[in-house]
């Protein structure tokens, strides 16, 4: 059994975690854990890399821009596949190769993408308030006690890999008080085999027992439970979260290899080694490829200026639209629009010497 308790002295969102012979009561392990799993240091530092490069904020910036452009990256290379088919010019060797593995891998990297967004610090801020607004947010217990009303407690489905876990001080606790809480829960219909159980963060509140297995069937039911008299005071079940909640709900898990389990992960590594052989092999031909310093070569805003007019309107309309939903795309974007324009400034510079020589 693992008691995870705060520590001042760790870090944000690391705790202490006991690990506890339920028959012997002996004391088997006592480590620094992260998040609300309570991760073990190794699986810790796996996380932070995939999250931040181990970069802090600026690492975290790049893992936003990479999910921000990634779908768009896919969708792009299955536009030009269709394309050359259409024209009935099929790619060869390496070309081939890449533009294959990229169909392949169509639905892996636009899935990758879109839960890698959800909990990103802009475009995830973003994608919360859109899914307040429609009440698409999971729904979670209320913890209050007495008459007053309260809003329920917020349920955080990506509180497992970004690590937020809020432990507030709480009242000295009696361990029979978990026991009865525990009882109280499982005549609820919470029989899950893993379970969290919360203490109330004050004397006034609620104790919380969750279930945390999120594999297939997903048993992530919740209750609060009255301390003083074991009465179940409010309870939420999978059952009732919204479709929007439920998809969430498994994308974030199958996101992090946990929903299927050995299967997941197998196929998350195969679209993960797929993605990095394909950049290798698409920085390859665009060195085969690259740009000259051919004056005649037009910039991305003289492609745009040949376009027929409603497309002219239509281009900038939908960048602006996803440069306001996802922040880190449409500021990189600006910055790459200000370099082709700077590098098409060149261009008239770039004739005359070539004229002169």
């Amino acid at each position: 059994t693992r008691v995870v308790f705060n520590d001042p002295s760790l870090g944000e969102s690391t705790h202490r975690a006991l690990f506890i012979d339920p028959v012997t009561g002996a004391i088997r392990g006592d480590l620094a854990v992260y998040g609300t799993s309570g991760i073990l240091p190794l699986r810790t530092t796996i996380d932070q890399f995939h999250r931040s490069l181990l970069l802090g904020e600026p690492g975290r910036l790049y893992s936003e821009l990479a999910a921000s452009w990634l779908w768009v990256a896919a969708l792009g290379g299955l536009t030009l596949w269709l394309v050359r088919r259409r024209q009935r010019r099929p790619a060869r060797g390496l070309r081939g190769l890449h533009a294959s593995t990229g169909v392949w891998l169509l639905g892996g990297l636009l899935f990758l993408s879109a839960t890698g967004l959800t909990w990103s610090r802009f475009a995830g801020d973003n994608i919360g308030v859109l899914r307040a607004h429609y009440g698409w947010s999971t729904p979670g217990v209320k913890t209050a006690l007495g008459t007053a009303p309260a809003p329920a407690m917020a349920h955080d489905e990506h509180a497992d890999h970004h690590g937020a876990m809020h432990m507030a001080k709480a009242p000295a606790l009696d361990p029979a008080t978990f026991d009865g809480v525990l009882a109280s829960a499982r005549a609820a219909g919470i029989d899950a085999g893993k379970l969290e159980i919360r203490p109330g963060r004050s004397a006034d509140k609620a104790w919380t027992v969750s279930e945390i297995d999120r594999r297939w069937p997903t048993q992530v039911d919740a209750v609060a439970v009255d301390p003083t008299s074991f009465k179940v005071v409010d309870q939420v079940r999978f059952a009732q979260y919204s479709l929007p909640a439920k998809l969430t709900r498994w994308g974030i898990d199958a996101h992090m290899g946990v929903l299927f389990g050995l299967a997941n992960q197998l196929v998350l590594a195969v679209v993960a080694l797929g993605l990095l052989v394909m950049t290798v092999w698409g920085y390859l031909l665009w060195w085969r490829r690259r740009p000259s310093r051919d004056p005649a070569q037009p910039g991305l805003i003289t492609l745009w200026r040949q376009l027929p007019p409603l497309p002219r309107l239509l281009v900038p309309a939908t960048a602006l639209l996803l440069g306001l939903c996802l922040p880190v795309l449409g500021g990189s974007l600006l910055l790459f629009l200000v370099v082709d324009a700077l590098l098409g400034l060149r261009g008239p510079a770039l004739r005359t010497e070539a004229g002169s020589a």
